[in-house]
């Protein structure tokens, strides 16, 4: 049987394939990635600071206390951290910037050559982080925690309640130092910059953190207010950039 003539040209035009599109065409050519990877390329970092005072303080200290047992250690512990949050509560330290960091309870040992080890009592220790938003206050309420019973201060740190504006400052700063150099390694090179590909960012806040501890000890045998010096913060910005030159 013979296919009429008009149904066999309409089966050939349906099989055979398209002619492409101009679009088509376009995108079956070199990718955005391939045509970034034979131009020339410069790849650098630079970073920007924003030097402030900080505005808030974060103090880390604790009880210990020691027992002949777990439970005589945690009751004379929990009596004198109860004597610390008074201390603090009495200083004007509101209950929301007081946190519980650490609470432990371990039994201490004696170690005699040839024998077995020998329980001698139990160690417990409870320590609280303490943010301070009045700077002028930090020794004071240092003095306080540690005339009620604290026996450990592991430090004092200081920080920025909104890093915000400091670290947008940073960022400006570290665009304009990544675009100067991006203009020095072309025009060395014999080159121009032609456009900025991709840019990426990673940093954070650096906090002076003097020796706290020490001074305190210091204070408290001297019997003078202790002293603590706030310093400066620096907010720092890295980013790096890769940049398409041009002759």
């Amino acid at each position: 049987m013979k296919m009429p003539l008009r149904a066999g040209l309409l089966a050939l035009a349906l099989a055979a394939p398209a002619p492409l599109s101009a679009a088509h065409a376009q995108a079956a050519g070199p990718s955005a990635a391939e045509s970034l990877f034979h131009a020339t390329t410069l790849n650098l970092s630079a970073y920007g600071e924003s030097k402030l005072s900080p505005d808030m303080a974060t103090i880390s200290l604790g009880v210990a206390t020691e027992g002949g047992t777990a439970a005589r250690a945690l009751s004379d512990n929990a009596a004198r951290m109860n004597q610390v949050l008074g201390a603090l509560k009495a200083a004007g330290v509101p209950q929301k910037d007081i946190r519980t960091s650490g609470l432990n309870l371990n039994a201490q040992y004696a170690y005699e050559q040839g024998q077995a080890p020998r329980l001698t009592g139990y160690h417990a220790t409870d320590q609280v982080t303490v943010t301070v938003h009045d700077l002028s206050k930090v020794g004071a309420i240092a003095d306080a925690t540690v005339g009620a019973g604290a026996n450990q201060v592991n430090g004092v740190s200081f920080g920025l309640a909104d890093p915000t504006a400091a670290a947008n400052a940073a960022r400006e700063e570290a665009v304009r130092a990544l675009a100067a150099k991006a203009e020095l390694y072309a025009r060395a090179s014999g080159y121009r910059v032609a456009r900025l590909v991709s840019l990426s960012e990673g940093g954070g806040v650096e906090a002076y953190r003097p020796q706290a501890m020490t001074v305190m000890a210091q204070a408290r045998v001297q019997n003078v207010p202790t002293t603590v010096a706030p310093g400066e913060l620096t907010v720092r910005v890295d980013i790096s950039g890769l940049y398409e030159l041009t002759r």
